[in-house]
């Protein structure tokens, strides 16, 4: 009987579909599958580390896109959710039982700070990583993301070239010590989720190299990306300066924020106001927003694929640097 669920090509089609039919007329379903990863030493799981809730994960386009690449990967193997809070104020006891309370092979680590305690838990553990995003370059994990300083310029320069001059920017989350509100350059100089701190930079770099004198920029963070707190910050950026003509968005929900504020108020982009996002969801696809197409499924798989190579202990590229691309949309309009 165990060659029939466990070694089925031994078996022919016809007798191991017998045994499976008395199998069940028995009672039997088939070996206990705790009882097989005791055997085997395999969860036969592959985990997701995210510093967000799970309501996040499934709401928000760019991770479900990712979840959806990971999944794609992941084949017949499980995929495990492991939702880590983002604060700071986690210590490494608590990030360390997470860790180990998990039932899995192995984690992809999506988006998570750099010095976030739940890395050195699963380091420690001994558990194959890979990085999705950031933290960048942690010793024996592989990298996987765009080059989001470069990736990011594109859409600043939309702005440039349509001659604005008074322009904001509104990021997620900077750092583990909750902020929302304006960033100061302190901040931004110490952020540790540095793929914000990356498009911030980058798209300061054109503003500058257009002779905009960097201080006179707002930047405005909003810690916990969701609706609501998007709405929000989008509405303190907009009525703490009413002269702004432009807003660039580190993605593509904080640029809905920003439409549902003018919505609000009985304004529109690009009429009253230019606007670019980052991620190239379907949603701002579908709108036509201006903004920075990533790849975000194949990210996903990317990161799956490469971890499960790395529970076979197959050879793993470093580091992997993904292509994206900019659609010009029709939210940036001449001043």
């Amino acid at each position: 009987m165990s060659n029939a669920y466990n070694r089925p090509e031994q078996l022919s089609a016809e007798l191991r579909q017998r045994i499976l039919d008395t199998a069940e007329d028995m009672g039997y379903l088939g070996p206990d599958p705790v009882a097989r990863s005791l055997r085997t030493r395999r969860a036969g799981a592959i985990g997701v580390l995210l510093t967000e809730d799970l309501t996040y994960a499934f709401e928000d386009m760019a991770s479900v896109d990712f979840l959806a690449g990971v999944a794609q990967a992941a084949g017949d193997t499980q995929l495990t959710l492991i939702p880590a809070s983002p604060a700071s104020s986690v210590d490494h006891v608590s990030a360390q039982q997470l860790v180990n309370n998990a039932a899995v092979d192995g984690v992809v680590i999506y988006s998570v700070a750099k010095g976030d305690p739940h890395i050195d838990a699963i380091r420690a553990r001994g558990l194959p990583a890979v990085i999705a995003d950031q933290p960048a370059r942690e010793e024996g994990m592989p990298f996987i993301a765009p080059n989001n300083r470069k990736a990011i310029a594109p859409a600043a320069q939309a702005l440039i070239d349509a001659g604005h001059r008074k322009i904001g920017i509104l990021s997620i989350r900077l750092d583990r010590a909750n902020n929302d509100g304006e960033v100061t350059r302190e901040r931004l100089e110490n952020a540790q989720y540095q793929v914000q701190r990356d498009r911030v930079r980058g798209a300061m770099e054109v503003f500058i190299e257009a002779g905009i004198d960097p201080g006179t920029v707002p930047i405005m963070e909003c810690w916990i990306n969701n609706r609501q707190h998007n709405f929000e910050v989008a509405k303190e950026l907009l009525e703490t300066h009413p002269d702004l003509t432009a807003v660039l968005c580190t993605v593509d929900a904080l640029a809905f924020g920003v439409l549902e504020y003018l919505k609000s108020v009985g304004k529109s982009a690009p009429a009253d106001l230019s606007l670019t996002g980052f991620d190239g969801t379907h949603m701002a696809l579908a709108r036509d927003l201006t903004t920075v197409i990533q790849p975000n499924k194949l990210k996903g798989f990317k990161a799956g694929e490469t971890l499960l190579k790395m529970i076979d202990k197959e050879y793993v590229e470093p580091e992997v640097e993904l292509e994206t691309s900019f659609h010009p949309g029709s939210t940036v309009a001449p001043i």
